[in-house]
């Protein structure tokens, strides 16, 4: 079955924000619909006709959700001036970890909040040794990682050796 082609970011961007909300809302029926044919394909164990249509609508729907993240994006920065949701900064806990603060509003200052004072966005000297080893380990894992992985291409290089292709001329 010959299908249309996914809708673009440009085609999206030329859209009304009610253009979009219907477009999303039909986008998700034809979603449904696939994956419900999809399932009784399975059920039947037989090929879906034309998967490839899945594809693309998720690809629209993921397209509809960035313009749609763009303009609240463009909005907040023409109103509050801030480019996060909610606006934070990056602290430490008492840990050690690094951590996103979202910044909240309180009915009392925060020097005479109680509760806010017991919050520790710092931590102690003798918590140090633990960051380095807290590093150590995830460096260790990572080169586990990359070692495991060459000795996966390396298993599968000498199973399925590349063969080469001569050409005649």
């Amino acid at each position: 079955v010959s299908t249309g082609d996914s809708w673009t970011v440009e085609q999206l961007r030329g859209k009304s924000s009610e253009d979009l909300h219907k477009l999303w809302y039909v986008l998700l029926k034809e979603r449904n619909m696939l994956l419900t044919l999809e399932q009784e394909a399975k059920r039947q164990r037989l090929p879906m006709p034309s998967p490839e249509r899945l594809d693309k609508v998720k690809d629209s729907m993921d397209r509809i959700d960035r313009v749609v993240q763009e303009r609240e994006d463009a909005l907040r920065l023409l109103q509050t001036g801030q480019e996060n949701e909610r606006p934070g900064e990056w602290r430490h806990d008492f840990l050690g970890r690094l951590i996103w603060y979202t910044f909240r509003e309180w009915p009392v200052p925060w020097y005479l909040n109680s509760k806010h004072k017991r919050k520790r966005f710092f931590y102690l000297p003798n918590v140090k040794p633990f960051i380095r080893l807290r590093l150590e380990k995830y460096l260790r894992r990572k080169v586990q990682k990359e070692n495991l992985q060459k000795q996966k291409e390396k298993l599968l290089l000498e199973k399925f050796p590349p063969h080469e292709t001569q050409s005649q001329s």
